[in-house]
């Protein structure tokens, strides 16, 4: 059985969604953090309630378990809307949206997430629903198959996506509103933790939390799921009180470092450095010599080594910068080839 990864950014089932939706904001001034997208969002929203109009059609893109399920669900509240949750893996044909799409009343909003996994028919057959609020859809197949047009009511479509990229141009511009979201700071996660440990009753620490939050890969999904095996460290190991030596101790447990690295981060860079003599190296000969996925590599490990500057994306593969080297504790002997000139990854 693999070992479940605490650190990761993908959520971890039904049983952790259930306690996140818990600690989510449901109003857009209990947002924290993302002010750039909150900013533009509660002019959005003020601007389609002046109007009376639905919102615009919504893409949110960026890294899993940054909140983007969480701001679908605020709009939903400051709308005053309905939201219908699916996912592009759920949504095989045309069909399977026919429900959603028919039973929505005017201003309902339908969440997608995954959106960039639609397959070409279903994207296509949303594009008249986007525009037009009008699809075409065939009932029976074969010579007695006939196609009608059904007329939809106004609403908004949110989708989000963590590998905008894998959208096509023409979807991609049916959103009137496109929101790209950010790591958040040590000083937001802190404060989102400190929010967190208010609703779950756990005492803490100011200096805890921020230990925590230092640790967190910049995601609150991450954040409040090292709170918890914090939490329940305290419990048993000490008095129930989360300080900077306990929250220490836990993630010491976990194999979670200073930085929020654990073994798979740090067999990445380890292999990159010692198999491939810092690089480049591809990502397929990378995840061969991990025995992981190459989806799992790119998704949810190298995004975190991108942003702190452990690794650098070339034409060639992967390169390990002097940082990686340095937190491994690896003697750095050769210059990273990317400081040769010409091979960034456009």
């Amino acid at each position: 059985m693999a070992r479940e990864r605490i650190i990761s950014q993908q959520s971890g089932g039904a049983e952790e969604d259930r306690l996140n939706e818990s600690l989510r904001p449901e109003r857009l001034d209990d947002v924290i953090g993302q002010k750039q997208v909150t900013d533009q969002l509660r002019i959005a929203l003020e601007a389609a309630r002046g109007r009376s109009e639905p919102m615009e059609h919504v893409l949110l893109a960026g890294p899993p378990g940054l909140g983007k399920t969480t701001l679908a669900h605020v709009i939903a509240r400051e709308m005053d809307a309905t939201i219908r949750v699916t996912s592009g893996p759920a949504i095989t044909k045309p069909g399977d949206l026919m429900h959603w799409l028919t039973e929505m009343k005017r201003g309902d909003i339908l969440f997608i997430d995954e959106i960039h996994r639609l397959s070409r028919t279903v994207e296509e057959f949303l594009y008249s629903a986007m525009e037009d609020f009008r699809v075409d859809f065939t009932i029976d197949s074969g010579v007695s198959g006939r196609t009608i047009n059904i007329a939809l009511r106004p609403f908004t479509l949110i989708g989000a996506t963590t590998r905008s990229g894998l959208l096509t141009a023409a979807m991609r511009d049916r959103f009137g509103i496109q929101f790209h979201f950010d790591f958040y700071s040590k000083e937001d996660l802190t404060e989102i933790l400190r929010r967190s440990a208010k609703k779950l009753k756990v005492p803490a620490d100011d200096a805890a939390l921020e230990t925590i939050a230092g640790r967190a890969r910049g995601t609150p999904r991450v954040a409040n799921r090292l709170l918890k095996r914090a939490r329940d460290y305290a419990q048993v190991r000490a008095d129930g009180r989360l300080t900077p030596d306990v929250v220490d101790r836990a993630l010491t447990i976990l194999g979670i470092d200073h930085l929020g690295l654990d073994d798979l981060d740090r067999s990445l860079l380890t292999a990159l450095i010692r198999t491939y003599k810092g690089g480049p190296a591809g990502i397929e000969a990378l995840a061969a010599t991990l025995g992981q996925e190459r989806d799992t590599l790119e998704d949810v490990v190298e995004p975190y080594l991108l942003q702190i500057g452990f690794i650098i994306r070339t034409r060639q593969g992967r390169v390990a910068t002097q940082a990686a080297y340095q937190h491994l504790k690896i003697p750095f002997t050769l210059s990273p080839p990317t400081q040769q000139g010409g091979l960034f990854e456009a």
